[in-house]
């Protein structure tokens, strides 16, 4: 009792200043001392808890996937015909999340949270306005904002923005309440620990494949499950237009109400609109088509068998040691009568080069957005079994053929159960990490510092 007690006093001499330290101290301060806090300091901790646990959910799923991110940049390049910015679209694809992640920690953790609020505010100053003309206007349907994470509409991604625009404008002119318990240097050090471990994160889901897959292709998928529409799922929504004509007026009328007694009016043409938009499945446009047009997405999910898919949305820039390691892969698949296809948009120039260079793949079409959902790399491997996915390999990661040797599917379960138990250890890791870097903050302090 008594090593409590001198922790509560070590807190006695900043007891009126606790809603400017964070918020996991100032709930050990409130238990150890029972007091009093007022409304206006449980509203500042609440919001810096919610923007900075959406801004750093936000940043980092976008961090992990930063192809997608990049992707998503270049649909809005080309919406707002802004077609010369591609370039730009990789770096912002990792600036952007880093700067969400930063804010939020900055937010979350008190680490120069003056700073943080300001660029809560700027962030959100300009998006606001920009998913308002995505709603109205609908240029792009998906704002992308939590990634592939969690998809949003334009309409729902506005009002959310509007929900975290009244936060950061309550936080911004409330910032001179917001310190931390540190000196500025070991603040701006925290800073700089945390940009580490999400550019490390970042890179290393670049070079290999995402931490998290949040598409409909993850290891463990039965594609024909995610093809499925439910027989009681909503349907398409449409509104009929008809259109007479009389006198040389032309007039629309709707299915309820239009002239078909009066014989003066003449029908001339309907139009369908779309009013409510259906169930869509998870996996929707998903073919492969061999050379010759013929159809052989069913043969492939069927196969009882084994069977390999070389995914490449584009074969010209396909890293050439990847293509040599599948070829390894597609002469072992072949001697054991496992099947192996190259599914990609590339036409018959880029399959012949590659033949001419001695790849002779079985190259069959599928369309290019399908192949960078599919995988992020290019080229990247699946086995597949029935239409179950079980193992994605970045080309990096694309192991020699004596790997699969044996029984396939006891070897990718032991291979999932590796990977899982690997993650979770490195999840736990980066947890230590965090808590290493924050302990101070629950440890006794005499002052705190403004900036």
């Amino acid at each position: 009792m008594k090593k409590i007690y001198f922790s509560v006093h070590s807190y006695n001499s900043w007891q009126r200043k606790t809603d400017k330290c964070p918020f996991h101290v100032s709930l050990l301060y409130l238990f150890f001392t029972r007091k009093k806090i007022s409304i206006m300091k449980i509203i500042r901790w609440i919001i810096r808890i919610i923007a900075g646990s959406v801004f750093i959910f936000s940043g980092f799923v976008k961090g992990i996937d930063l192809s997608g991110s990049a992707i998503k940049f270049e649909d809005y390049f080309h919406a707002f015909h802004l077609d010369f910015l591609h370039p730009l679209a990789f770096p912002l694809a990792f600036l952007f999340p880093a700067t969400e992640f930063l804010i939020g920690i900055s937010l979350l953790f008190s680490l120069k949270p003056r700073i943080g609020a300001w660029g809560f505010l700027l962030f959100m100053s300009f998006f606001t306005p920009l998913t308002l003309v995505l709603a109205v206007f609908n240029p792009v349907k998906d704002c992308g904002c939590f990634g592939d994470a969690l998809i949003l509409t334009n309409w729902e991604t506005f009002f959310k923005n509007l929900f975290l625009l009244a936060l950061a404008l309550w936080l911004f002119f409330d910032r001179k309440n917001l310190s931390g318990l540190y000196p500025s240097f070991y603040q701006w050090g925290l800073l700089f620990f945390y940009f580490l471990i999400f550019a490390g994160l970042s890179a290393y889901s670049y070079r290999h494949l995402p931490l998290f897959d949040f598409r409909p292709y993850k290891t463990g998928t039965h594609i024909p499950d995610k093809m499925t529409v439910p027989p009681d799922a909503p349907q398409d929504e449409y509104q009929t237009t008809l259109i007479y004509e009389k006198n040389g007026v032309r007039k629309e009328f709707s299915t309820d109400n239009f002239p078909w007694q009066d014989s003066t009016w003449k029908f001339v043409d309907q139009k369908s609109t779309l009013i409510k938009k259906g169930y869509v499945p998870p996996i929707h446009d998903f073919s492969i088509l061999r050379q010759d047009g013929m159809d052989i997405t069913d043969q492939i999910l069927n196969d009882p068998g084994y069977t390999f898919l070389l995914i490449s949305y584009d074969l010209s820039e396909a890293n050439h040691i990847g293509l040599e390691k599948a070829w390894r892969i597609s002469v072992f698949a072949r001697d054991k009568g496992y099947g192996f296809y190259v599914l990609t948009p590339s036409g018959t120039n880029e399959t012949n080069k590659l033949m001419e260079e001695g790849f002779s793949f079985e190259f069959c079409n599928t369309d290019e957005t399908t192949c960078k959902t599919i995988i992020r790399s290019n080229p990247g491997l699946l086995l597949i079994k029935e239409g179950t996915i079980l193992g994605k390999w970045h080309y990096h990661d694309i192991p020699d053929p004596e790997v699969f040797s044996g029984d396939l599917l006891s070897h990718q379960l032991t291979v999932l159960q590796k990977d899982s138990n690997t993650w979770l250890g490195l999840l736990l890791i980066l947890g230590l990490l965090l808590f290493a870097a924050t302990a101070r903050l629950i440890l006794p302090a005499e002052r705190l510092y403004d900036r």
